[in-house]
Formats: structure tokens, sequence, C-alpha cells
């Protein structure tokens, strides 16, 4: 004997969303300042990562460590705005390339300092040039305007208190 077929009851509940408000994305702040910050990233990307091969996490802690000499790992994820994970694979990386050493804190044993190497340096002083010139073809391309960018992006930072290291 075969077991019976029998139907259960659904109920099918139709939602329109020609009554609901829609977000019109190409317009929502937070979504075009993630596109624009996906963008520069990866175009950015090209002025070091075919001459160096590094990664964007790669490069971050990189240039923080060249901006500042020495650092901890949290800080240096606090200042990218990095997770933990993609900041400790990066400074293996870096690490494992010999550009970046580590020692111990002496005010606390738990954290590790981090500094570039002379290697580490040395690449650092190599992408800086082409950083700079990434960067001055952007602002090229405002004209006169770059500066009101530079006060918009300022104020944003001050609005969502986004602590700025200048």
């Amino acid at each position: 004997m075969g077991s019976p077929n029998f139907v259960a009851n659904v109920t099918v509940v139709f939602v329109t969303i020609n009554m609901m408000a829609k977000l019109h994305l190409e317009q929502f702040l937070p979504y075009r300042l993630n596109r624009i910050a996906a963008v520069v990233s990866q175009e950015f990307r090209a002025v070091y990562g075919p001459h160096h091969d590094l990664t964007v996490p790669e490069w971050r802690v990189l240039a923080t460590l060249g901006q500042f000499e020495e650092m901890g790992a949290k800080a240096i994820g606090r200042h990218s705005s990095m997770h933990k994970t993609k900041v400790s694979r990066a400074v293996s990386a870096l690490e494992e390339r010999r550009w970046l050493k580590r020692r111990r804190s002496v005010d606390d044993r738990r954290e590790e300092i981090l500094s570039l190497t002379a290697l580490g340096r040395t690449a650092y002083g190599e992408i800086i040039p082409r950083a700079v010139a990434f960067e001055a073809a952007i602002l090229e391309a405002f004209g006169p305007e770059a500066s009101s960018l530079f006060k918009a992006l300022d104020r944003l930072e001050e609005v969502l208190k986004i602590r700025s290291s200048r």
C-alpha cells in the first residue's frame, strides 16, 4: 500500500511594492560613498599592486607604518578601518616578505609594536611618488572645486565623528 497523497492548505500572500517607498540607490549617500571608495581603491591598487604584488589590506598596513613608523595592530585597524583579521593577515604577509618586524611593547606585554624593515621602507618609498601622482590626477579633474571637495569631506568626517590624524 502506498501512502495517501494530500495537499496542505497554503496561504499565499502577495505584497505589492507599488505602495511601498523605494530607495533609489544611485542617489543614496551611503551607497554612493561606498561605490566611490571601492572604485578609487581598486584604481589605486593599479599603482602599487602590479609593481609590488600587494593586496589592499597589505598596502594599508604598509602605508600606515610608513606614515607613523611604528604602531600596534589594533591601532592600525582603527586607523585604517580594517577588521582585525584583515590586519593580522596583512601583517603576516608583510612579515613573510621581510618588510615588517615585530617587537614586544614595554607598556603591554600582550601587544606587539610593528614597524617597517629597510626593505619595507624601500617599497613604501617607491610607491609614494606614484600615490601622490594618482591623487594629483584625481584632484586635477576637479580643478578649483577640489578645495570644496576637501571641505565637504572634512565636514562629513566631523558629522560622523571620524577622528583624523591630521
